[in-house]
């Protein structure tokens, strides 16, 4: 196994979670870059941008490391869905989001800041969501308050009552770290997991 050391470019307390499921040695540290998207940027684009961003973002502070860089963007009818930051902002995407197929694409970096070396996928997840009442997204909002998440929605806790149903590769996508892909990054650079 290599010697760097692995950085988790992320304060998400989900991802960290995560990527312990790993068995290996990391420290998270918090890459604070703005995620607003560019003009006419497409969802899987501004996703895996924000993902390579933040990887070398703290690259370049730890020149010795390896850096995993993660971003999610959820769209619906292709319009990007951000992070709800509020209450208010919230109802009213799990109203739009009720009863529809939303496409969660998390994008993945893995950044070798000695060598340069950077890995980047997307990895797509779709989500339809049932029909929710407008007391159903009340109570969910109070219970969970996830402002802080793409959709409005934490299928990894009280959120996935929301849900009717999901598609994907990898499950661990959706909460925002793709843990299949990775495996197979870390592999790129020596890091073997098992």
């Amino acid at each position: 196994m290599t010697k760097q050391t692995l950085i988790l470019a992320s304060s998400s307390e989900f991802r960290r979670e995560l990527l312990q499921k790993l068995q290996i040695p990391f420290s998270s540290i918090s890459p604070r870059v703005d995620e607003t998207p560019l003009v006419n940027e497409k969802p899987q684009e501004t996703a895996l941008r924000l993902a390579q961003e933040k990887a070398k973002k703290i690259g370049s502070d730890y020149p010795h490391a390896l850096v995993v860089g993660c971003d999610q963007v959820a769209t619906l009818d292709g319009e990007q869905l951000g992070k709800p930051m509020n209450h208010n902002n919230a109802t009213k995407q799990l109203k739009r989001m009720s009863g529809r197929e939303v496409t969660f694409h998390s994008a993945l970096c893995l950044y070798n800041a000695t060598t340069g070396n950077m890995q980047a996928q997307v990895v797509p997840y779709l989500v339809r969501f049932r029909q929710l009442s407008d007391e159903q997204i009340e109570n969910y909002l109070n219970k969970e308050q996830p402002y802080q998440c793409a959709g409005s929605a934490k299928s990894e806790g009280l959120g996935i009552a929301l849900i009717e149903r999901m598609l994907g590769e990898d499950p661990n996508a959706l909460i925002g770290l793709p843990l299949i892909a990775l495996v197979s990054m870390l592999q790129v650079e020596g890091v073997a997991i098992i």
